[in-house]
């Protein structure tokens, strides 16, 4: 079965760890162009839209021909500007790219396209192993609890799984593609305010498993680098550098 599907890359001016971080210029090039490239070398490129409420962002997407759709600037998170696309656009599933993600491994889109088709109605998100003692400390990473059929068990900043000593034993962190049926995100759209782990955790995906959604969380490479505070910049700039891109 094949699915009509769009992808969505959010993207939001007035980041609070890094304004202005969909324009930072990675290699000479904007952060948002390099997400969408990545993209497009998964999906054919009349899917892929950035969603945006900001004019300087718009007009640079004009500039390299990407597909935008402007959005309101009353959207609390990513996935309420996809929510606002879903209402502009013809299609069953939405793809939410994060804008934050120059590095992103195409083959991991292929991953949730093709995931699409099987699941249909099921709300989906990506994970991969840590094997970094930092990384699996840091609060800028969203640590994921799978359960043994695939479904998340819950996704937290905290270390989780702990122990009593407070060792790194294993750990997943989260892959930040997601795809949503329409009516997940209608759901999510009509909460009246954040959920209360959302909240807390500052996790939207929460959001759907408080409200009584089941998350199928896909297994996808370590290759993704996430900016979201200044030192990732020099971070991701040498990964693209040590990369060829």
């Amino acid at each position: 079965m094949t699915i009509n599907y769009a992808v969505i890359i959010p993207a939001r001016y007035a980041s609070s760890r890094l304004p202005g971080k969909p324009l930072v210029l990675l290699g000479g090039v904007p952060m948002i162009v390099r997400t969408w490239q990545r993209c497009v070398q998964a999906c054919p490129a009349e899917r892929v839209y950035v969603a945006t409420d900001d004019a300087r962002i718009r007009d640079t997407c004009n500039d390299w021909g990407i597909q935008v759709l402007m959005t309101s600037s009353e959207c609390l998170t990513g996935t309420d500007r996809v929510a606002e696309c879903a209402q502009q656009l013809d299609a069953d599933v939405f793809i939410n790219v994060q804008g934050d993600e120059p590095l992103l491994n195409p083959d991991d889109l292929r991953i949730m396209s093709t995931a699409v088709s099987r699941f249909p109605e099921e709300v989906l998100n990506g994970y991969c192993s840590i094997d970094d003692v930092e990384q699996f400390f840091s609060a800028s990473t969203p640590k994921v609890a799978v359960r043994p059929d695939g479904r998340l068990l819950y996704m937290s900043r905290a270390p989780i799984p702990g122990n009593k000593q407070g060792d790194f034993v294993l750990g997943y962190r989260q892959v930040c593609i997601y795809a949503f049926p329409r009516a997940a995100l209608r759901a999510f759209a009509a909460a009246p305010s954040k959920t209360v782990f959302e909240a807390i955790e500052d996790i939207e995906i929460l959001r759907f498993l408080e409200l009584g959604w089941e998350v199928r969380m896909l297994e996808m490479s370590r290759e993704s680098i996430a900016v979201d505070n200044p030192e990732d910049v020099e971070r991701a700039e040498l990964a693209i550098r040590l990369r060829g891109l």
